[in-house]
């Protein structure tokens, strides 16, 4: 058995779990979690990304003494697009911006007057979405910050370097800026010459499994590991990580990694680029071992996590258990909307977006809840079903992994809707991807297969069978469309 840290970070929480893998084994335990708090200041929404790299430290350190003393690699995944800005010293330009804050508004229509975004879909493959990092590229353009930058490291990456001295730009968190070519695998030259933006600036690529470098003496000192301690790149951005670990034993399968969003789709060989899938938005990103992560995006639990924020913390379970009480598909909204990317004011938002559609409006806590899983619910199925139409690859199961799978209501929801059985777990998908790159880095495991495999035989899994037809859904999908 070796022992390997995943940091795993998330838009609302971090986490360092300890990973145990052997060639037959893999055992994971939570060593630290701490909350992940943007911070409005007067400029805008930050990270507080100092915060951040303390629980990370911390999180070594209970690491650590759950092993004793001694790990044999760490590796670092988090949420995508964002990335901080050093100066020719190496030192950190401000805190990152927040991939909520309102800097990009309008900023898109000034990049397709440069390079359409029809084009911009066949050479990069990603789908529009308003923090895309290219964007917040644009939207900074006349900063001092980006004026006196020498190095961009999207969140993952900042944290190795901070970690290690060594920098690199991880390869499936890349492929989220908008500026790398998916057919390729590398950077997208002509699109980054075409809008100002000098790719000189991100560090060499690396590839999930590359080494990363040493913790320093410093971190060594302040963790009480054991030297040496090697980082390894994982797949880097928190969903490669969570497709890596999803437990499929086939190929037939749709995903959905849910958790403060939902990203619904498949894995695949190469990339969509038509128009019929730029239009339904969809993303083409890099996973592992020359994959592509075939998805869309969906708003996700942000949806109920406002909401019971807004509500002062009730009890998740017994709201739950409240909103499956309420008559299903009554209301429901659209879980994309880029209406309820901001923070704030959930409820009314959600009751707004009924009443302007004509449906009947949830008053009470219950009713809103059930209108936020069934919309997702929704959304999971139109997701799933355009996905195999757009790419011609047809599905038998879907796949829930990561924080949704403790909404057991979401998840019965989604095979209803779907017409599919669904298959939930693991729960920390993302830090099993993490830990099983590492650990196949290190010759433990072998291909993204042998690591499914692994997955399938030691974690618990659920199933849920699809109940009665899908008739309602489509009724519930042709009302939304019509509004």
């Amino acid at each position: 058995m070796k022992s390997y840290a995943a940091v795993d970070l998330g838009a609302s929480s971090g986490r360092v779990m300890v990973g145990r893998v052997s060639p037959d084994s893999v055992e994971l335990a939570e060593a630290h979690r701490f909350p992940n708090r943007p911070v409005r200041v007067p400029e805008g929404l930050r990270w507080d990304v100092l915060a951040l790299y303390t629980g990370v430290l911390d999180g070594l350190r209970a690491a650590g003494a759950h092993c004793g003393g001694q790990l044999d690699s760490v590796g670092i995944d988090s949420w995508a697009v964002d990335y901080g800005l050093l100066d020719a010293d190496g030192a950190l330009l401000g805190n990152p911006v927040h991939y909520r804050d309102a800097r990009t508004e309008g900023v898109a229509e000034k990049v397709w007057a440069t390079v359409p975004a029809a084009e911009l879909y066949a050479a990069t493959g990603l789908q529009y979405a308003p923090f895309n990092t290219l964007y917040q590229l644009t939207a900074a353009r006349a900063s001092a910050q980006l004026a006196s930058a020498k190095r961009l490291l999207l969140i993952p990456d900042l944290l190795a370097y901070w970690l290690t001295g060594e920098q690199g730009t991880e390869l499936t968190n890349a492929s989220t800026t908008q500026l790398v070519d998916p057919r390729t695998r590398e950077w997208s030259y002509d699109v980054a010459a075409r809008l100002g933006i000098d790719l000189s600036l991100f560090a060499p690529l690396r590839q999930p499994g590359d080494p990363a470098g040493l913790l320093r003496a410093e971190v060594l000192e302040e963790t009480g590991l054991a030297a040496p301690v090697p980082v390894t790149t994982v797949g880097s951005h928190d969903t490669a990580s969570a497709v890596a670990a999803v437990p499929a034993t086939g190929e037939r399968f749709a995903y959905i990694c849910t958790g403060t969003w939902s990203l619904a789709g498949l894995e695949l060989d190469a990339p969509v680029l038509t128009e019929e899938s730029r239009a339904a938005n969809f993303t083409n990103e890099l996973g592992l071992d020359g994959t592509v992560r075939y998805l869309r995006n969906i708003m996700g639990l942000w949806l109920l996590q406002e909401c019971v924020r807004a509500w002062g913390d009730p009890d998740l379970g017994v709201l739950l258990r409240e909103a499956a009480g309420v008559p299903a598909l009554r209301s429901v909204v659209d879980a994309g909307d880029p209406v309820f990317l901001a923070p704030g004011r959930m409820p009314e938002r959600i009751a707004e977006a009924c009443r302007d559609s004509g449906q009947p409006v949830p008053a009470t806590r219950a009713e809103i809840t059930r209108c936020i899983v069934d919309s997702l619910a929704l959304a999971h199925r139109r997701a799933v079903e355009d996905a195999q139409r757009l790419a011609d690859h047809p599905v038998d199961v879907v796949h829930i992994v990561g924080g949704g799978t403790r909404n057991a209501l979401l998840c019965q929801l989604t095979a209803d809707a779907c017409g599919l059985p669904v298959t939930v777990g693991p729960t920390e998908a993302a830090a099993l991807g993490n830990v099983l790159v590492q650990a196949r880095a290190h010759g433990l495991v072998g291909d993204l297969a042998d690591m499914r495999r692994l997955l399938v035989r030691t974690q618990p899994l659920t199933r849920y069978e699809p109940r009665g037809d899908t008739a309602r859904w489509q009724e519930a999908e042709d009302r939304l469309a019509a509004r």
